[in-house]
């Protein structure tokens, strides 16, 4: 596993004229076109070091954005975390008190006694997700690894990343031990509800490429939804499609149960081991094995290794489908 940080490859925008905004919240702008459509959310910074998100919804706000049927909110998240950012440290800005991604159930959001700086931001920018029926999350990884779309465990999650059409790789899976993450969300996370959501990782998190795979998802997610034309978008957002797409089935999490884990390789995520029982690191001296054939890894780190933290993810591939974009949901 590289333990040694990725060059800084990308600007980091200044958000900081985008904090006032029309929905009282600061960071989180609402557009409402006054005609019938979906709310529409693309959210950015869920971790304060994903830089992409927040270039991709500067640059929509800069460019004044505005849906033709709908509504169309345009978010910064954790933006305590993001003014935290130092070169010198750079994995240390993902959050400020705890995982930000980690808090959205009603329970806890409802808890005040719990309270930490990112339970206070989630409780702020509730009211706006709860009224949101397409949500696309825009997050990058620690490591350097191919993009790709978490659609949740339920088959709506997964028919939507077919109908984007974009990344090559959909990771279904049922989140993290830690805490539920945004995606999940009340109604994201009910087969019966209409509301729906995506998360995007895009590459790795000062990667160019990373900032490219936003653009590209965010402006097939706004066609998607209808909220918007090609024409209102960017030039050259759009890339062409990968020639198919793998729905990957996450079986278990591998968690930390002490700082005593490391890897058996140098894995980044998608590497697929042919045979069970294939050595994948070592867990307080014990091994760790692949419980099945072609068993591949989902998003291996150990960048923010502790006790509780899952240090990557077990996963099927279940099937292969040929890439289309209906371009509507």
């Amino acid at each position: 596993m590289n333990t040694e940080s990725y060059p800084i490859e990308v600007e980091f925008p200044d958000i900081s004229v985008h904090e006032q905004s029309d929905s009282g919240i600061a960071y989180v702008h609402t557009f409402d076109s006054g005609v019938p459509g979906p709310h529409v959310m693309i959210n950015a910074l869920t971790h304060g070091n994903e830089v992409c998100g927040a270039i991709v919804v500067d640059e929509l706000l800069r460019r004044a954005l505005r849906p033709r049927r709908g509504r169309l909110t345009l978010a910064f998240a954790n933006v305590a975390a993001y003014r935290s950012f130092d070169p010198s440290k750079p994995d240390a800005a993902r959050f400020v008190d705890q995982d930000f991604n980690r808090v959205w159930t009603a329970a806890v959001l409802d808890d005040l006694a719990r309270d930490s700086s990112e339970l206070a931001r989630a409780r702020a920018m509730r009211p706006v997700v709860d009224s949101v029926d397409a949500l696309l999350d825009l997050h990058s990884m620690h490591e350097k690894c191919k993009p790709l779309i978490v659609a949740g465990p339920l088959q709506k999650g997964i028919d939507l990343a077919v109908r984007l059409g974009t990344p090559a790789t959909v990771i279904c899976d049922e989140g993290h031990p830690e805490g539920r993450r945004m995606r999940d969300y009340e109604g994201f996370g009910d087969a019966a509800a209409a509301q729906n959501a995506l998360l995007i990782e895009c590459g790795q998190h000062w990667e160019k490429r990373a900032v490219a795979v936003a653009r590209d998802t965010t402006a097939r997610f706004l066609l998607l939804a209808g909220v918007v034309e090609e024409s209102d978008l960017p030039s050259g957002w759009l890339a062409p499609l990968p020639p198919a797409q793998h729905i990957v089935r996450v079986t278990e999490p591998v968690v930390a149960t002490s700082m005593d884990f490391r890897f058996a390789g140098p894995y980044t995520g998608l590497e697929i081991f042919p045979d069970a029982g294939a050595v994948i690191g070592w867990s307080n001296g014990e091994a760790v094995t692949t419980p099945y054939d072609n068993c591949m890894l989902v998003m291996p780190s150990l960048r923010q290794l502790r006790p509780g933290v899952t240090v990557v993810r077990l996963g099927k591939i279940e099937q292969t489908i040929a890439s289309t974009s209906t371009r509507r949901l």
